[in-house]
C-alpha cells in the first residue's frame, strides 16, 4: 500500500459503524408535538438543519460516487471513498428516520434547498465550483486539469463537509445541551464525528496531491483558494442567522458566526495555507460531543459506540 494514511482513515471507518435505528427518538417526538417545549425559533432551527443536510448529503455522495471515485485510482483511497458512500447513505437515511418520527413530509425538507434562499446558496456555490469534474468528458491530463480536480476536492471537503455543515452542527448539539430533541442531537452527533473523518481524509488528498504535483500551489492558486474560504464563512454566517435569527439560550447568531470563522481558519491550517480571522472557538463544548465513548444503560437501549476516538485530533472540531 501506498498511502498508509487512506488505509487508517477506512479502518477508523470501520470501528465508527451506526446505524440511525440504534437511536431512541420517543422523547423527541414527545417534545415535538407537545407544543410546549421547543419554541418557534426551535421548530425552525430544527427543519432548516434537516433541510439543508439532507440535500447536502446526497450531493457530496453524488460527487464521491461519480466524479472522485473515477479520477483516484489508488485502491486504498478507493477503498476509503466506498466507505464514506456508504456513510453518507447512512447520513441520509438518518434524515428518513427523523421525518418519518416527527410525522414531517420529507418532500418539503427536501425541497427547501428551493425555497429556503440562504440553504440554496451554499448548495449552488458547491456545485458550481465542481460541475466541470462531474462532466464526464473531463480528463485530467495537464496542471490545470489537477487544479480543477483539487478544486473539487476543496469544494466537498473543506467548504462543503469542513465550513457549511459546522453552523448547523452547533445548533442542533447546542439544542441538545438544553436537553431538547436529543435523540436528534445524537444522530447528528455521529454524523459529525464521520464528517470529521471525511475531513480529515480529503485533506490527506489534497494534501498529498500538493506533494506530489507541486506546480499546481501557485500564489495565485492559493489565494484563489483563500478566497473561495472565505466566500463559504460569508454564505454559511448568513445562513447561521435565517435559521437561528433570534439566538438561543445564551448563544446568538454572531457567535455562530465566529464559530465558523474559528473553524475555516483550521481548515485553511490544515491544507497549507494561512489563517484569515484568528477567531477564538466560543464554542468549546463542541469538540468534547464528538467524544461519543459512553455508556448506556443496556436494558434501555442498544450500546452504539465509537471505537476509535483516540485516532482523530478532536481539537480542529
Amino acid at each position: 500500500m501506498k498511502y498508509m494514511w487512506a488505509r487508517q482513515h477506512y479502518k477508523d471507518g470501520i470501528a465508527n459503524s451506526w446505524q440511525p435505528e440504534e437511536i431512541s427518538m420517543q422523547a423527541d417526538v414527545e417534545q415535538w408535538k407537545a407544543r410546549t417545549v421547543l419554541s418557534a425559533n426551535d421548530r425552525r432551527l430544527i427543519l432548516w438543519n434537516l433541510g439543508f443536510f439532507s440535500t447536502a448529503e446526497s450531493l457530496t455522495a453524488n460527487n464521491i460516487v461519480m466524479a472522485v471515485y473515477r479520477h483516484v485510482a489508488n485502491p486504498e483511497c478507493r477503498q476509503y471513498m466506498l466507505r464514506q458512500a456508504f456513510e453518507e447513505a447512512v447520513h441520509t437515511d438518518t434524515f428518513i428516520y427523523c421525518c418519518d418520527s416527527l410525522g414531517l413530509d420529507p418532500d418539503e425538507i427536501y425541497q427547501m434547498y428551493e425555497t429556503i434562499p440562504s440553504i440554496k446558496a451554499k448548495d449552488d456555490f458547491v456545485i458550481e465550483l465542481t460541475q466541470q469534474i462531474l462532466d464526464p468528458r473531463f480528463e485530467i491530463n495537464t496542471i490545470e486539469d489537477v487544479q480543477q480536480f483539487v478544486r473539487n476536492l476543496i469544494g466537498y471537503y473543506v467548504v462543503m463537509e469542513g465550513v457549511f455543515f459546522y453552523a448547523g452542527f452547533a445548533m442542533m448539539l447546542a439544542l441538545k445541551r438544553q436537553n431538547k430533541m436529543v435523540g436528534i442531537g445524537e444522530q447528528f452527533e455521529y454524523i459529525m464525528r464521520d464528517e470529521s473523518l471525511h475531513l480529515a481524509f480529503g485533506c490527506d488528498l489534497i494534501n498529498t496531491l500538493r506533494a506530489e504535483h507541486p506546480s499546481i500551489w501557485t500564489a495565485a492558486f492559493q489565494q484563489e483558494v483563500t478566497v473561495l474560504v472565505q466566500q463559504a464563512v460569508v454564505l454559511e454566517s448568513q445562513y447561521a442567522k435565517d435559521a437561528c435569527p433570534n439566538g438561543m439560550l445564551g448563544i446568538n447568531a454572531e457567535q455562530f458566526s465566529n464559530y465558523v470563522k474559528h473553524i475555516a481558519d483550521r481548515r485553511l491550517v490544515r491544507i497549507g495555507l494561512a489563517e484569515v480571522y484568528h477567531q477564538e472557538n466560543p464554542f468549546p463544548w463542541m469538540s468534547q460531543s464528538t467524544d461519543l465513548q459512553k455508556e448506556k444503560n443496556f436494558f434501555e437501549t442498544r450500546v452504539t459506540e465509537y471505537q476509535a476516538a483516540g485516532s482523530l485530533d478532536m481539537s480542529d472540531f
